[in-house]
């Protein structure tokens, strides 16, 4: 009895390990080039929740954390880390203007500013031809991967606000890694 007890709880909790991390995740992952740089493309699925949006509209900055690293992969040794990245988006809300401004760390022009709630949340969750390196620094014909993956920020709020708005705990998401392999 103790032992199917046992494999019910572990099967539980596998089940519903994969259903929250089934939540958010990253789509449409591309890697690229220009002539002189490594582009990559990608958006985030399931991050903006009933929890998030209620969040934002009521005024809570959120911050939306991307870790990218490039690796040239070695055998039998450990691979390179060539890259190190972490890029935000930032969204506020203003609601006495009705619109949200949205804040990208790499982007050529950093601030956004829409009143679309679609909008916004396309800026908040897409990454495109983002720089990751200088082909310069890549070698032709060697085995390279990308991983990726988001987070919402933990927020950390002034004084006692964390005991007011005890449910900002409540949605915080983090992706699995994704990894994408290519040769140069």
């Amino acid at each position: 009895m103790i032992r199917k007890a046992a494999i019910l709880t572990f099967a539980l909790f596998f089940l519903q390990h994969g259903t929250f991390s089934r939540g958010a995740g990253l789509e449409n992952i591309v890697v690229t080039n220009t002539r002189d740089d490594l582009l990559l493309y990608l958006n985030v699925s399931g991050a903006f929740t009933e929890k998030i949006k209620k969040a934002i509209l009521s005024g809570v900055p959120t911050t939306f954390s991307f870790y990218i690293t490039l690796y040239r992969a070695r055998n039998m040794w450990f691979d390179k880390n060539i890259a190190d990245l972490k890029i935000t988006h930032r969204i506020k809300y203003n609601s006495l203007k009705k619109e949200f401004s949205i804040n990208r760390s790499w982007a050529t022009e950093p601030s956004s500013v829409t009143t679309s709630l679609e909008q916004a949340k396309k800026l908040m969750t897409d990454i495109d031809s983002l720089k990751i390196i200088p082909l310069s620094r890549l070698e032709k014909g060697m085995q390279y991967q990308i991983r990726a993956k988001a987070e919402l920020s933990k927020q950390t709020l002034p004084l006692y606000l964390h005991y007011l708005l005890f449910f900002v705990s409540l949605w915080d998401f983090e992706t699995d890694w994704y990894t994408v392999d290519f040769i140069y």
